[in-house]
């Protein structure tokens, strides 16, 4: 449920954007408030069920989210949703981490914890593209409001069932990082925030030189040098240096980083390109994506069966040129091309990367990691992919409304259109620039992915005797 909402609104992005009248450039923002919230909070979530007792801690969060959800359903402005998108993001936070550690409490070493991390892993990957399926059913058959309440029986049954079923876990002594998080937090928050109000808009209008935009990137810089000094002299650090001293395991997070930040931007674009050029309705955009959701589970568990074989290295250096094939591919995807050749073709080679990426990142990120770290080691794969996604958003938007503009202005041109032809122009010249936007942006992401890529050969050297008894898909 977590995973899935960073994509279940996508495809009602369009009718979110009519409803409530989000410019092209603000409706970023109904993916992004919900991904810094739930991605900048992760460490203090898990930090949070440590001290408070895991499932306490995991049903406030599942309560907290489905309250929020019903709120956005309700929606009748903009800030209304973006702030219950954020105590969506809040209550995500708290729940996704005390999930992962619950799964170490009730199920014990071996075969029955690997089970259980291999269903927990299926869930992780897929949840992304089941998102746009669900989003389109939802939206083609309900509203757009359907894709937040569909959260809250959800959330209900398993907050009923959670305190019947789940042990609770010994409290621990210490006490809150709360200036880790909260300049974490408002770090990244000020990073998107600048990037994403630095992009072109359709008239045009470039704003790297607003004031807004050059205060929020310096606050952002200066919030996470704060945050690195902090953690280097807490006792109580959000993230405890020694985490990060394996160059596998800081490599690990960066790669997940990069493949965040342009996986989720590939979601969102397509999402829009679909539906906005070649006219697809909800529901047909979100099953055109499920296809990606077989593709990543089935090479996930092949690359499972492979790591003891070949190691962890081998298959993530493949796992990077594939997925940054795919997206290269995908960046010729034009207003004229054809569903298979053009999206299904590229979707399923950059899926095929993903499922052979996922599993090995899991591991490196895992091995030799102290009982007492391994929350936290998980919490940051998941740190890296929401906080890649957003930071994906904004950088992909900027290239793709920059390249958008510059399109539609030459064509404007060409065209000699009218002002009142401006205001309400001709769908061939809107889909044209669109396809111009989304193919310059898929080209930034390839470059993204081949850097992943890079660090996977700089960084990664574990071994593979390194990796023995702590496959999570094994007997998955």
């Amino acid at each position: 449920m977590v995973v899935l909402d960073s994509t279940i609104v996508n495809v009602a992005l369009p009718h979110i954007q009519a409803a409530l009248g989000f410019s092209d450039t603000n409706l970023e923002w109904v993916v992004n408030a919900y991904a810094l919230a739930f991605g900048g909070l992760l460490l203090l979530g898990g930090r949070s069920g440590d001290l408070l007792g895991r499932r306490r801690v995991f049903i406030a969060g599942i309560v907290l989210f489905s309250v929020a959800s019903l709120a956005g359903g309700f929606a009748t402005d903009q800030a209304w949703l973006l702030t219950a998108r954020v105590i969506q993001g809040i209550g995500g936070a708290f729940a996704a981490p005390t999930a992962l550690a619950l799964i170490a409490v009730t199920f014990p070493e071996g075969r029955p914890r690997n089970r259980a991390m291999g269903v927990y892993a299926a869930m992780s990957v897929g949840g992304a593209a089941v998102g746009l399926v669900a989003g389109g059913l939802l939206t083609t058959y309900a509203s757009w409001r359907w894709v937040m309440f569909v959260n809250v029986p959800i959330g209900a049954l398993v907050a009923v069932l959670a305190a019947r079923v789940l042990p609770e876990s010994e409290r621990r002594t210490g006490r809150f990082d709360l200036p880790g998080a909260i300049t974490v937090t408002a770090g990244v928050a000020a990073l998107v925030y600048g990037l994403s109000n630095a992009a072109t808009t359709q008239n045009g209008v470039s704003h790297w030189g607003d004031t807004k935009v050059i205060v929020s990137l310096i606050a952002a810089v200066v919030l996470l040098f704060a945050f690195a000094f902090i953690e280097v002299r807490s006792e109580h650090a959000l993230l405890p240096m020694r985490v990060l001293r394996s160059r596998d395991r800081s490599g690990s997070y960066l790669i997940m980083l990069l493949l965040g930040t342009a996986m989720f931007g590939m979601f969102f674009f397509l999402t829009l390109f679909v539906q906005d050029v070649w006219l697809y309705g909800p529901l047909k955009a979100g099953m055109a994506f499920l296809p990606v959701t077989g593709a990543i589970v089935v090479t996930s568990v092949v690359a499972s069966q492979l790591v003891p074989k070949v190691g962890a290295r081998p298959l993530m250096l493949a796992g990077g040129a594939v997925a940054a094939g795919g997206l290269f591919w995908l960046a010729q995807i034009s207003e004229h091309s054809t569903y298979v050749g053009g999206l299904l073709g590229p979707m399923l080679v950059f899926a095929v990367g993903m499922g052979l990426l996922f599993v090995p990142i899991s591991l490196v990120s895992l091995s030799k990691v102290a009982d007492s770290d391994s929350g936290i080691a998980s919490s940051m794969l998941n740190v890296g992919q929401q906080l890649g996604g957003s930071i994906g958003l904004a950088v992909l938007g900027t290239v793709s409304w920059s390249a958008y503009a510059t399109s539609f202005g030459k064509q404007a041109a060409a065209a000699h259109l009218s002002p009142a032809q401006l205001a309400s122009p001709p769908q061939a010249i809107i889909a044209h620039a669109l396809a111009v936007g989304i193919h310059r942006g898929f080209l930034v992401a390839a470059g993204i992915a081949l850097l992943g890529l890079v660090v996977t050969v700089v960084a990664i050297r574990v071994k593979r005797e390194d990796l023995a008894g702590i496959n999570p898909m094994a007997g998955g």
